[in-house]
């Protein structure tokens, strides 16, 4: 079968973990109920023959932040639009698709192995200038990495996708979506190097998304190639998790992770390998993607948990910072994902105000908004 290991020609992905490579003392984790102690850091490089200063600021605080599209954020008068709106609302932070379910990276990459990959697609031309324009406006940016649900390269490279039960064949989610193996080596350290690239153009922040097993899908015709006989899931994300902490140590920014909004509740994985236990040790921030609309139907006995996002949002949000604490952890480190989308509801202004009192409520000051089209509700947002 075509593995990746051919095309990255001497990198010896899936033992660099064993290669006795000196690590720098990791930066860590900042002190209970404190925000990470970065230092500004400051880089030159040179986009079109002129020379920029890229460098990451350190996380405001609190984040109050909005998604944006690689191809967004690749058109400069809808996200000068998005930039406006930041500028003149009590919004600070901006995340940046740098990979999405697609596969692609948003911009032109510097390392010569992911550049014989392929995968990177010129969305946005000037991602250097762009990062360097918001940090001159103290915008705090986010690179957003989809991790397992990977079409491109699991079209590439098959082998390292997640297969039927055949074992041949590329499986693939009820959107037509294929996933990369969570238990290869060789995907983790292709997600290294994206994340050590999205740190090097200027991005203050790697937040990893679809960081589990998949779940919609026929689960009856799945099979792991790359895992052993037997396994246990939350156990293979958390090594996943341990590694991707190892090898960005160097990067000095933050690293977050989304995941799904009933890990907040739950104590097992959900069947997708995510403990919120298991997560917190080795990101900065933990992203909970808190939606009432993906809520299932009488969740906490609402017919419809979309109609309830004040009550939806504040028990995830009450119970992850009880289980943190348990866990001799911060709070601080949740900042939920809410929704500013009509599903389930009409998301008006008055829905998403129910969200940020949630989390107001619960003894939080965070969080991030999540709209897929990039079309937020103004009046949802206090003034500057």
């Amino acid at each position: 079968m075509l593995s990746m290991k051919k095309y990255l020609k001497g990198n010896n992905l899936g033992f660099a973990l064993f290669s006795g490579v000196i690590f720098f003392a990791f930066l860590g984790i900042s002190s209970f109920l404190e925000v990470p102690n970065l230092e500004y850091l400051a880089t030159p490089a040179t986009v079109e023959n002129k020379e920029i200063k890229n460098f990451h600021i350190i996380p405001p605080n609190p984040v109050k932040g909005i998604y944006m599209t690689s191809w967004v954020a690749g058109t400069k008068d809808w996200r000068e639009k998005l930039v406006n709106l930041i500028e003149t609302t009590e919004l600070n932070s901006l995340v940046i698709d740098v990979k999405d379910y697609t596969g692609r990276i948003s911009f032109e990459v510097s390392d010569p192995e992911l550049q014989e990959i392929g995968s990177s697609e010129k969305r946005i031309s000037d991602i250097k200038e762009f990062l360097d324009y918001l940090h001159n406006k103290n915008i705090y940016a986010i690179a957003r990495i989809a991790v397992f649900q990977d079409s491109f390269l699991a079209k590439k490279y098959p082998d390292l996708a997640v297969k039927r039960g055949n074992k041949i064949t590329v499986w693939k989610d009820h959107k037509g979506i294929a996933w990369l193996d969570p238990c290869s080596t060789e995907v983790w350290d292709y997600t290294v190097k994206i994340g050590k690239e999205a740190e090097g153009v200027g991005f203050d922040e790697l937040n990893f998304d679809y960081i589990r097993f998949p779940s919609d899908g026929n689960m009856k015709d799945i099979s792991y190639s790359h895992c052993p006989a037997q396994f246990t899931k939350s156990e293979i994300i958390r090594d996943f998790f341990s590694y991707l902490k190892e090898q960005l140590k160097k990067t000095e920014v933050p690293l977050s992770a989304d995941v799904f909004g009933m890990t907040t509740t739950n104590t097992d994985d959900l069947n997708i390998g995510q403990v919120l236990e298991k997560i917190e040790p080795y990101f900065d921030y933990i992203c909970p993607m808190v939606y009432p609309s993906h809520y299932p139907a009488t969740y906490d006995g609402y017919k419809n948990p979309a109609l309830h996002p004040y009550e939806i949002i504040s028990h995830a949000m009450a119970s992850s910072s009880e289980r943190l604490i348990a866990a001799s952890s911060s709070p601080s480190k949740l900042r939920p994902w809410l929704q500013d989308f009509d599903l389930g509801a009409n998301y008006d202004a008055a829905m998403v105000r129910k969200e940020k009192q949630a989390v107001y409520d619960a003894g939080l000051s965070s969080w991030l908004l999540w709209n897929p089209a990039n079309k937020y509700t103004t009046q949802a947002l206090d003034p500057q």
